[in-house]
C-alpha cells in the first residue's frame, strides 16, 4: 500500500499544494566492509542474479552470434517528457503519455504508471521550489543562508532545529558561555543570531572552535557541531576526543586562489580511485598537499584523465573509509585544511586531470556528539533530517537514513552538492550507496534477478528517486560537463538516462558485478575451468544506452578479509619472488600475466569508462586495513608501498608499465567511447576471446599452456593490421614472442553482407601468433596515411623517468610541481 508523507515546507500552502506524497542492496561489499571495520557481526552474503537475466539488463551480446550491438544512441529518437530548462515546470497529458525512456526500452511499458507517478512528483517538487525559493539553483545555495556567513558589520549564524526549545551559540570567542549569545527561532524552526563586529574585526576569530547549544523537550541542554560547519577538528592528543566545529574564514592573503580551469570532459573517463589519507608510503596519514605533489604526477604519468577522491567529507571514524559522514560541508581535517584541498584540485586541473568526489548522501553517521544525528532528540520525521523508527536506521551500516521528502533535507543535500562544485571546483561526483537509496529494503537480503517488478513497485523509494533526479539536474545545470556516477548494484533501468526522458540522470553507473566474477574465478576455479563465454557475458551484460564504468577491483575488493587481485594470484610468493635478479617462478609468471589480462579485458570490454584503485595498477600486495583496536591501531596496511614500483629490479614495474600503456592505447584510439563493439569468438577449447572495439581487434589467450601460431581471427574491414599493444612485450615483463614489425593482411570470408557465410560472422580475417596467457591488440593501417603514421607500438612509448620528472614540474607558478626535496622520486618504472 502507498503510504502518506507530509512535506515539510516553510509555506503551509505549498505543503497543501503538494498533497500526500508516496514512497514505495545496499551492496553486499559495503555492508560487509562497514561491519568488518566496526567489529560487528557480519551479515550473511547477499547474492545478485542480474548476471543471468535478460530482463534487468538488455544485453549487448546476442546469444546466437556473440555480437555486441554496434548501433549508437542516436539511432533512438526518444521524446522528452518535459524540458529541463523551462521555467514553467508543468506537464500536459500528451507529455505524460510520451515518456522518452519507454521508447528506448519497450519492455518498460507495463510500468508506465510508475514512471508517470515519479515524474509528476519530480515536476511538482521542482515547481514548488521554483515558486517558493526562486528556483532550484537558488534553493541549492543554502550555505549562503545557513551556517556562518560573514556580512559587512558582523556574522550571521542560522541553524534549522525545530525540536529545540532554546538555543545559544558557544565557542572560544565567548569562553563557551552562551548566555550572551542566545538565538531566536522563527515559525519554520530556524534559529538565528547576528554577532556584530568588535573593533572593526570579526567577533569570532578565524579557525576558532564553535558549537550549537540547545535545550530539547527533556529540559536537557546539549552541545552539537553546527550542521553546515565548513571545518571540524579533533584534539589529536586526546584519545577518542570529540570533534569541534571550526569557524573557517581565512583572510584574503591565506585564501587559496584557483589558477586553472576545469579540464575538458574526456570522451571516456579513465578513473584513478584514491584515498588521500592512505596514499603515503609511510605508516601515517598523508596530507592533501603531499598527495598533490607526490601522487598526482604518478596518476598523470599513467595516462589517467580523472581522479576520484574518497573520504573527503569529514568522518570521525577513520576506518569507515569515509562512508560514515559526520560533517557534510567540511573537508576531512586529518589531511589538511579546505585551502589544502583546493591546492590539490587546482594542481590536478593543471595536469589535465578532472577530479570527482565520492559523495555520501545515502546515509549519515549514527554519531550524536559530532554528527548530524546529534540534532535528533525524539522529534517527528518532518522536523528531522532523518526518518524515525526502523525506516530511519540502516541495520547493517549502523547509520541514519535521510527523509528525502523533507524540504530542509532537500535544501541541505542539494546545497551540499553545489558547495563542493563551486567552492572546491570538483568536476563531478560518484554517488555512494545508491542501491540503498532506491529501495525501502535497501537491497538487504535481496537477490536481484532482473525482473522489472523488482525495480518498479512499492519497494521503490520514490522520494529518493526524485531527490536523485533533482540532484542530477542541478549538477548538470551548474556544471554542464560534470561527470556523475552511480554506485548501484541492482541495475535499475533508467538510472543512466537523462532526467528529461524520465530517467534518473546519471552519466554512468559502476559495473559492480564484474569484480565479483573475477574474485569468484580466482578463488574457486583453476585455469582450465575458466569459461570464455561466461567471462565475456559478464563483461558485456549491461543495459544498452546506459553507460558503465568497469573495474576489476576497487577499494572494496582489498578491504581486510579479502585481497587484491595480485595477491590472489601470487600470494606469499610476492614477498620473495618479485626480483628481476632471479628467474620468475611459475606462480609469478602466471600471476603477472593474468593481472595484466584481467585488468585490460575488463577495461576493453566491460564498459564505457574504466576505474582502478590506487596501487592496483602495479599489483599492490596484501590488503587494506585501517587502524583499529583489532590491529593495535596500526597504519602498516593503511598505506601504499610506492617503493615497490619505484625499485627498478622489482617486477611491479612491469604491471605498472602495462597499466600506463593500456590507458595510452585508449588515449590514442578512443576505443572506450566507441559504440562499435563486436565479440566474434569465445572459444572454450582454445581459451581465446576475440573482439573488436572501435577500430581495434583484441585477442586474449587465457590458455595456461597453448600458444597458437597462425591463429585465425575475424575482423570487419579488410587491409593491413599491426600490433598496437602486446602484454608479452619485454617492457611488460613478457617474453617478446610476438613480432611488432609484422604486417597482417586480411582475407575475405564468405559472401559480403551474409554473416552466416563469414568467419565467426565477420567478413574478413587475418592470422596471428597468440601465446599462452597473453593479450595482443591490432590496429588497421590506413595505407593512404601510412607515410605519416608513427609506427611505434604503444609498448615503445611508455612514459619513462624523464617524462615523469618533467611532468611533475609542469609549472613553477603556484607550486604546481613536486616539492624540490622530492622531485627526484620518480624512477624509470614509474
Amino acid at each position: 500500500m502507498l503510504g502518506s508523507l507530509v512535506l515539510h515546507h516553510p509555506n503551509p500552502a505549498a505543503a497543501a499544494a503538494l498533497g500526500s506524497l508516496t514512497s514505495n542492496n545496499y551492496l553486499r561489499l559495503r555492508a560487509l566492509k562497514i561491519n568488518r571495520h566496526s567489529g560487528k557481526k557480519q551479515a550473511p552474503p547477499v547474492t545478485f542474479g542480474s548476471q543471468n537475466s535478460s530482463l534487468g539488463y538488455r544485453r549487448l551480446v546476442s546469444p546466437s552470434t556473440s555480437s555486441i550491438c554496434a548501433a549508437g544512441e542516436d539511432s533512438f529518437k526518444s521524446s522528452a517528457v518535459f524540458t529541463d530548462d523551462s521555467s514553467a515546470v508543468t506537464m500536459t497529458d500528451e507529455e505524460m503519455e510520451s515518456i522518452g525512456i519507454l521508447s528506448i526500452d519497450q519492455a518498460l511499458e507495463p510500468y508506465k504508471e510508475h514512471f508517470k507517478y515519479r515524474i509528476k512528483k519530480y515536476v511538482d517538487q521542482k515547481g514548488l521550489i521554483e515558486t517558493y525559493e526562486g528556483g532550484l539553483e537558488e534553493f541549492a545555495q543554502g550555505y549562503v543562508k545557513f551556517g556562518f556567513n560573514r556580512e559587512e558589520d558582523g556574522i550571521v549564524y542560522r541553524e534549522w532545529a525545530p525540536a529545540a526549545q532554546e538555543a545559544q551559540l558557544i565557542g572560544d570567542f565567548n569562553g563557551w558561555d552562551g548566555s550572551k549569545h542566545k538565538m531566536e527561532k522563527n515559525q519554520y524552526g530556524v534559529w538565528s543570531i547576528k554577532i556584530p563586529n568588535s573593533g572593526g574585526n570579526s567577533a569570532i576569530p578565524h579557525n576558532s572552535r564553535v558549537k550549537f547549544r540547545f535545550k530539547h523537550g527533556n529540559e536537557v541542554w546539549v552541545d552539537r557541531i553546527p550542521a553546515w560547519i565548513k571545518y571540524a577538528t579533533v584534539d589529536p592528543a586526546r584519545f577518542a576526543a570529540p570533534y569541534d566545529g571550526v569557524y573557517w574564514d581565512p583572510p584574503p592573503s591565506e585564501r587559496f586562489q584557483f589558477k586553472h580551469p576545469h579540464p575538458p570532459k574526456p570522451k571516456a573517463p579513465r578513473i584513478y580511485e584514491a584515498h588521500v589519507g592512505m596514499s603515503s608510503s609511510e605508516p601515517q596519514i598523508s596530507s592533501y598537499r603531499e598527495f598533490a605533489d607526490d601522487v598526482l604526477p604518478r596518476i598523470r604519468a599513467n595516462n589517467y584523465n580523472t581522479v576520484q577522491l574518497m573520504a573527503v567529507m569529514e568522518h570521525s571514524y577513520y576506518a569507515s573509509f569515509g562512508y560514515h559522514v559526520t560533517n557534510f560541508f567540511a573537508v576531512s581535517s586529518r589531511s589538511g585544511t579546505p585551502e589544502d584541498l583546493k591546492y590539490l584540485i587546482d594542481k590536478a586541473h593543471c595536469l589535465g586531470l578532472r577530479v570527482l568526489m565520492d559523495v555520501v548522501h545515502s546515509h549519515a553517521s549514527n554519531n550524536v556528539t559530532d554528527g548530524l544525528n546529534g540534532f535528533e532528540v525524539g522529534q517527528s520525521s518532518q522536523e528531522s533530517y532523518f526518518h524515525t523508527g526502523d525506516r530511519g536506521y540502516h541495520k547493517l551500516w549502523d547509520s541514519r537514513l535521510f527523509n528525502y521528502s523533507n524540504w530542509e533535507v532537500l535544501r541541505f543535500l542539494l546545497s551540499n552538492l553545489r558547495w563542493w562544485l563551486e567552492e572546491f571546483k570538483f568536476d563531478g561526483f560518484r554517488f555512494d550507496g545508491v542501491t540503498s537509496m532506491l529501495y525501502h529494503h535497501h537491497g538487504i537480503n535481496m537477490a536481484f534477478t532482473g525482473d522489472y517488478h523488482e525495480y518498479f513497485s512499492e519497494a521503490t523509494d520514490v522520494d529518493a528517486v526524485v531527490y536523485l533526479m533533482l540532484a542530477n539536474y542541478l549538477i548538470h545545470k551548474i556544471l554542464p560537463d560534470a561527470t556523475v556516477i552511480a554506485e548501484d548494484v541492482s541495475g535499475m533501468p533508467g538510472l543512466g538516462r537523462p532526467v528529461s526522458e524520465g530517467g534518473i540522470g546519471f552519466d554512468y553507473r559502476l559495473a559492480m558485478a564484474i569484480p565479483d566474477k573475477w574474485i569468484d574465478y580466482l578463488k574457486n576455479k583453476n585455469d582450465e575451468e575458466w569459461s570464455m563465454n561466461e567471462i565475456s557475458c559478464s563483461l558485456t551484460n549491461r543495459r544498452y544506452t546506459e553507460k558503465c564504468i568497469s573495474y576489476a577491483e576497487s577499494h572494496d575488493q582489498a578491504i581486510v578479509g579479502d585481497k587484491t587481485i595480485a595477491f590472489f594470484l601470487m600470494d606469499r610468493e610476492m614477498y620473495s619472488g618479485m626480483s628481476c635478479l632471479t628467474d620468475a617462478s611459475p606462480t609469478i609468471e602466471r600471476g603477472i600475466a593474468l593481472h595484466k589480462m584481467i585488468h585490460f579485458l575488463t577495461m576493453a570490454l566491460g564498459g564505457e569508462g574504466y576505474l582502478n584503485f590506487m596501487g592496483n595498477e602495479f599489483g599492490h600486495p596484501e590488503w587494506v586495513d585501517f587502524p583499529r583496536e583489532g590491529n593495535g591501531w596500526s597504519y602498516e596496511k593503511c598505506r601504499r608501498q610506492w617503493n615497490l614500483v619505484d625499485t627498478d629490479h622489482l617486477r611491479y614495474k612491469f604491471m605498472n608499465a602495462f597499466d600506463r600503456a593500456m590507458n595510452l592505447l585508449d588515449e590514442k584510439f578512443s576505443f572506450l567511447s566507441s559504440t562499435q563493439q563486436i565479440v566474434s569468438s569465445t572459444n572454450e577449447e582454445d581459451k581465446v576471446i576475440v573482439f573488436e572495439r572501435g577500430d581495434l581487434v583484441f585477442v586474449f589467450n587465457f590458455h595456461p599452456e597453448n600458444t597458437y601460431d597462425g591463429y585465425k581471427v575475424g575482423c570487419d574491414l579488410p587491409g593491413k593490421y599491426r600490433v598496437a599493444l602486446d602484454s608479452d612485450a619485454y617492457e611488460f615483463g613478457g617474453h617478446g614472442r610476438v613480432g611488432h614489425d609484422v604486417d597482417h593482411f586480411t582475407f575475405p570470408e564468405g559472401i559480403p553482407g551474409v554473416p552466416e557465410t563469414n568467419f565467426n560472422n565477420r567478413p574478413n580475417s587475418f592470422k596471428v601468433l597468440s601465446p599462452a596467457h597473453t593479450c595482443v591488440v591490432y590496429y588497421r593501417v590506413d595505407e593512404s596515411l601510412e607515410a605519416d603514421v608513427d609506427e611505434t607500438s604503444i609498448a615503445e612509448v611508455v612514459v619513462g623517468k624523464e617524462n615523469f620528472e618533467e611532468l611533475g614540474s609542469v609549472i613553477d607558478d603556484g607550486n604546481v610541481g613536486p616539492r624540490a626535496e622530492k622531485s627526484g622520486e620518480g624512477s624509470s618504472d614509474d
